[in-house]
């Protein structure tokens, strides 16, 4: 479930990647929600307004990405109660190095604190950096663990069917 998890974030994610600007420039908001037209806001920021409110879609790709997230930390800490530490202990730091990537990316939660001083790009490219750690990582140890139990089509289908009713009824 882990993997097909992650799949669905990197496919969010990518859809999110077409309209996300990584600037810190200052721009005034223009967009379609009307209490902030008129306020100065990074780009970054900015686009993800535009993303959340101007393009169809685009908010509904926000909250599953979001699921997702929130969904593969809650599996790891499962997957790690069941004994897989090896793998898993890594999966969740990375998971949560990850997320503050994205948090510091999107440039609203991280201001005014001390993190904010760290330009958007490079919260951006840890975001990405972080996300490819933990593909390669749930990568290794699903093929070790399918060498040690193979599984089957019924399995594989189930957890699918899983995963899908976590990402749309949370």
């Amino acid at each position: 479930m882990l993997i097909y998890l992650f799949a669905a974030f990197l496919i969010t994610g990518g859809v999110l990647a077409f309209s996300y600007v990584p600037s810190g420039a200052m721009v005034t908001y223009d967009g379609g929600y009307a209490p902030l037209r008129g306020t100065e806001m990074s780009s970054a920021y900015h686009s993800i307004l535009d993303l959340s409110f101007d393009d169809p879609g685009g908010l509904f790709a926000r909250q599953v990405h979001h699921r997702c997230t929130i969904l593969l930390g809650l599996g790891t800490v499962v997957w790690a109660l069941l004994g897989r530490y090896r793998y898993a202990l890594p999966v969740l730091g990375l998971a949560a190095l990850a997320a503050l990537g994205g948090w510091g990316s999107a440039d609203d939660l991280l201001s005014g604190t001390f993190l904010a001083r760290v330009p958007i790009p490079v919260w951006y490219g840890l975001h990405l950096l972080v996300a490819v750690a933990v593909a390669v990582l749930l990568v290794v140890s699903s093929r070790r663990e399918a060498a040690q139990q193979p599984r089957t089509a019924g399995f594989v289908a189930v957890t699918l069917g899983l995963t899908a009713m976590l990402i749309f009824t949370l």
